[in-house]
């Protein structure tokens, strides 16, 4: 008997620290971008043949196409993109909070290379979303300060020459939003679609009344009409105990046959409101009814599985690796630094990555996001890390690494905020020793508007003396129970600290906008340094 394998689309499509999803389809593939914040290289570029299995082909931001961000908070950088394609061209338009803000990059082939960024200096909203009609012409539609009402904000549509990267007609505004005077009406994303032209935005902030909303109009640049079942899509009445949450800022996109389906992003929480994965791509079903789109149908919410379409080419992803031995001296996608890496920090050489000691410490004073953005050069992290992308993990790495004076090298979590742990080896008293730190920070208001305020503290939790040699470091987590453990080359695995509270690092204040990353570091802590740490390999399950 012949039996017909049932394949499934499984949320979130992709996993882990993926916010901001927006994909356009080209034929028979599907491309969607995200956003990656203070991340290096910047905006990952996905693709897939069956909207289940995604793999990523190219970054659009790097060195190579002038691409700068500092690292500072975590949650600053680049948010928002909207990836189209048009006439030949990939276009993916942004904004870059620590450069010179909103841009636009094309590509003949989404796999790269993409060019250097087009800055856009007459258009001031941020989240600017590229349209392309069916008679060929574009227009930026972007949110902004809605002068006719105290504290409003409204959506503006502006004709655009992507020729010659100008605005090439007036600004007009053509929708406020859903609820009146909601919290941060955003991430717009214009469609024609039978005889309207439809506006889908997010609104109520990325947090947990994060919600998709819709409007609509019969000419493009008419005063759009909200749908009257808004927010459309949203989890916000499930309650905080449902185990995916901040479901919004939405992408439709069809399929050859005519099928419509919607990527957003969501949060998986972790033991109440925690965040540590941050805002993932999921997907869900979309169907017009009556000339509005019905997202999720039946059930109003997105869910852990849907039948996968069985019109579309199935093609299994290649899995993400697990173990990282540097045998290459290319870094493989999975791997990001914290700020444009201008310092020659890293290198990998006999199959090691090695990492150098440089001053900045990994838990500096946060500096607020107002004013001019950061653009030094000479002010890196040494630092290398990954998503998490589950639940439970582990984590783990051989090191080598002799300490002088203040430098120390490990292990670190992150989060945004000053928000780590570190298991780190350093020196004391002439003494090589293992320590766990735990740094946490108070912050006062928004890092991105005045007044902000905020105060780090870092607390070892343990510390031991250890030989010198090959270290075995290892991080275990279940949730938010945190095990750490160590061991020398050749001998059995310890438990150096139990127990450590994974919700620390991961408080609710700091919201799900950035999420985990794993990596390993090296730092003088303030002092030059020629010391170098050497990681044999790193793993992560």
């Amino acid at each position: 008997m012949n039996h017909k394998t049932e394949h499934k689309i499984h949320n979130p499509v992709i996993p882990g620290f993926y916010p901001d999803p927006s994909i356009c389809r080209v034929g028979e593939d599907y491309y969607l971008a995200n956003s990656s914040f203070e991340l290096y290289p910047g905006i990952p570029v996905f693709h897939s043949t069956d909207l289940a299995n995604w793999e990523q082909i190219s970054y659009a931001m790097t060195k190579e196409n002038d691409f700068h961000v500092n690292a500072n908070i975590f949650s600053g950088g680049v948010m928002a993109p909207t990836i189209r394609y048009n006439d030949g061209l990939y276009y993916i338009i942004n904004a870059n909070f620590g450069d010179k803000g909103n841009f636009i990059v094309t590509a003949e082939n989404p796999e790269g290379p993409w060019s250097k960024p087009h800055w856009i200096t007459d258009v001031p909203d941020i989240d600017c979303s590229l349209f392309f009609d069916h008679d060929g012409k574009a227009y930026l539609v972007s949110p902004g300060d809605d002068e006719s009402e105290d504290n409003g904000r409204a959506f503006f549509l502006t004709p655009y020459d992507v020729k010659e990267f100008h605005a090439s007609g007036e600004r007009k505004k053509i929708w406020n939003s859903a609820l009146r005077k909601a919290w941060a009406p955003e991430a717009p994303h214009l469609y024609h679609i039978g005889d309207y032209y439809y506006l889908l935005i997010a609104e109520g902030g990325t947090e947990h009344n994060h919600s998709v909303c819709i409007a609509r109009s019969r000419t493009i640049d008419g005063w759009y009409e909200g749908n009257p079942c808004n927010p459309v899509l949203t989890h916000r009445h499930l309650g905080y105990g449902y185990p995916v949450e901040n479901i919004g800022h939405a992408d439709l996109v069809e399929t050859p046959d005519g099928d419509w389906y919607a990527v957003c992003l969501g949060v998986r929480i972790i033991e109440g409101q925690h965040m540590n994965l941050g805002r993932e791509t999921f997907l869900c079903p979309v169907r017009f009814e009556r000339g509005w789109p019905v997202f999720c149908p039946d059930s109003g919410k997105v869910e852990e599985e849907y039948p996968a379409d069985g019109k579309l080419l199935w093609k299994e992803s290649v899995p993400e690796i697990t173990r990282d031995d540097f045998n290459s001296e290319k870094l493989d996608m999975c791997w990001n630094f914290w700020g444009t890496p201008y310092q020659d920090f890293w290198k990998i050489e006999e199959g090691r990555l090695k990492l150098k000691c440089l001053p900045r410490p990994l838990d500096r004073k946060l500096r607020p996001m107002t004013g001019t953005p950061d653009m030094s050069r000479d002010d890196n992290v040494s630092f290398l890390g990954r998503r998490q992308r589950t639940i439970d993990f582990s984590f783990s790495s051989k090191m080598d690494f002799t300490p002088h004076r203040e430098e120390a090298a490990g292990l670190i979590v992150m989060q945004a905020s000053n928000h780590q742990f570190r298991l780190e080896k350093k020196c004391v008293d002439g003494k090589a020793v293992l320590a766990l730190v735990q740094v946490t920070t108070w912050q006062k208001g928004l890092p991105f508007l005045p007044g902000y305020e905020s105060e780090t503290t870092s607390e070892i939790l343990h510390q031991e003396e250890i030989p010198e040699g090959s270290l075995i470091l290892v991080l275990e987590a279940k949730g938010q129970d945190y095990h750490f453990m160590c061991g020398e080359e050749g001998g059995e695995l310890r438990t150096f600290y139990e127990h450590a509270d994974g919700k620390l690092i991961n408080p609710e204040e700091i919201g799900g906008m950035v999420g985990t990353m794993l990596g390993v570091f090296a730092a003088s802590n303030g002092e030059k340094s020629s010391c170098w740490a050497e990681f044999d390999w790193i793993e992560m399950r």
